[in-house]
């Protein structure tokens, strides 16, 4: 089942069992699609709706005509409209796209509950993944950057990320991972513009508070992408509705290495929201 928004967000249903919750699944990136979240969707385990989310304009969601002229207007606060077409939404966002939810203070008691997978609070994030990344160099990948500045298209993106995946895997996940980026509908449109509007000026604009939607914040102990330290630096993350989680064994993609111990995870922030805390006023 496939729906779109006023202005062009598609929702694609891709499990439906017992339970009130409808899951929406936003992809990171941005320019990935939302296909690179159906294995963390399948792995999550969760009980309800869950569906799988495209901004317009991202992944293979092009040439949307309730976009208009720019389908990037209005990202990412257009998220607001996907928790408007569904009751009891709880968002997961992986990497950029928990940090499209946490930039958008339209969702702040919109929201049932929220995780946020290899994710950050604000763009800081960057420059450690910049230093590290420069101590870690990779073979082959300054040649697909090159082509990459040369020529930046859906092609040219795709050759590099692959060239640049082994930093976002652990050894033992490098094949399969490398396997899921294959498979993406890289837009480097999207990409193009978060890093000319969002990548470097990001910062949360609303936090799940007292009284907010239970919070996930997990990412995989090896995630060298995003510094999951800076969590730990905002004492508006530390509260009793927040849980924060590590799954060992993980990069940044951790559903892929360890997916048992992502299911715990979600468990856990399922059973917060079925006893009722945080539940947004209808």
């Amino acid at each position: 089942m496939e729906r779109w928004t006023r202005s062009g967000v598609r929702l694609r249903r891709i499990a439906a069992t017992e339970g009130r919750w409808n899951w929406l699944f936003v992809p990171g990136g941005p320019g990935l699609g939302s296909e690179s979240v159906q294995g963390l969707a399948r792995a999550a385990g969760v009980p309800g709706t869950v569906w799988l989310v495209d901004l317009p304009g991202d992944g293979s969601n092009r040439a949307v005509p309730q976009a208009g002229g720019s389908p990037y207007d209005r990202w990412p606060q257009v998220l607001a409209e996907t928790v408007d077409a569904l009751d009891d939404v709880v968002m997961v966002g992986h990497s950029t796209g928990g940090m499209f939810a946490l930039a958008t203070p339209a969702l702040e008691g919109r929201l049932a509950g929220l995780a946020l997978v290899s994710s950050a609070p604000h763009a800081g994030w960057r420059e450690t993944f910049i230093r590290w990344a420069l101590a870690h160099p990779l073979p082959g990948l300054d040649e697909a950057g090159a082509a990459y500045a040369d020529d930046p298209n859906d092609r040219t993106l795709r050759a590099l990320t692959l060239a640049a995946a082994a930093w976002n895997f652990t050894p033992a996940g490098l094949a399969a991972g490398r396997t899921l980026l294959d498979g993406l509908p890289f837009c480097n449109d999207a990409v193009a513009w978060a890093d000319a509007h969002f990548d470097d000026t990001y910062r949360a604009r609303w936090t799940p508070a007292a009284g907010g939607p239970p919070t996930l914040i997990v990412s995989g102990a090896e995630d060298h992408v995003v510094d999951q330290g800076l969590w730990r630096q905002d004492a508006s993350f530390d509260r009793p509705h927040v849980l924060h989680r590590t799954i060992e064994g993980a990069g940044h993609f951790p559903w892929l290495e360890n997916p048992a111990a992502l299911r715990g995870a979600f468990a856990e922030l399922t059973a917060l929201l079925d006893r009722g805390a945080g539940r947004p006023e209808t």
